[in-house]
């Protein structure tokens, strides 16, 4: 068996999850920070602000998926490890790559813009929507990184 192929690809899942989890901590971290001034003010519109503050957290979740999918595909988890070239390691490593890194800076560009949106919140609450929305949009292209790892995964061959 071929440690160094194994290795790298166990290293992809790791980063997956590492790299977008990290996007998501600082993300949510960034909107509690804001949630926390307008709840101490006014804590009628912590539900408002919670929502906001979710929206972050999903680029971590969309690691953690794709380094779950990446080790079950290698057989790591389940039904054992598969035989991998490094060549084959290499390429599940890059696979993971797409959300490793887009989760990480739109985890962190999420909580920016929806620590704007509760700022929205706090000023016209009955306009929260808009916030959420512009948050939300950031999440896209989150979506289209775990959508490209997810086919780099399932298209690599044995």
């Amino acid at each position: 068996m071929n440690s160094l192929g194994l290795a790298l690809a166990i290293l992809g899942a790791a980063c997956s999850a590492l790299f977008a989890g990290i996007g998501s901590a600082k993300g949510v971290g960034l909107v509690g920070e804001a949630a926390a001034g307008v709840v101490s003010v006014d804590p009628n519109k912590f539900s408002k602000v919670l929502i906001l503050q979710l929206l972050p957290g999903t680029q971590g979740l969309y690691g953690l998926l794709t380094a779950i999918l990446l080790l079950s595909r290698i057989g790591v988890i389940g039904s054992g490890a598969v035989d991998l070239t490094v060549s084959q390691g290499l390429m599940f490593f890059a696979a993971s790559l797409p959300i490793a890194i887009v989760g990480l800076f739109s985890g962190i560009a999420q909580g920016r813009a929806a620590a704007a949106g509760v700022g929205i919140v706090a000023k016209k609450p009955d306009h929260s929507g808009k916030g959420i929305i512009m948050a939300a949009m950031v999440e896209t292209y989150a979506i289209l990184a775990l959508l490209i790892s997810i086919l780099l995964i399932y298209n690599i061959t044995f």
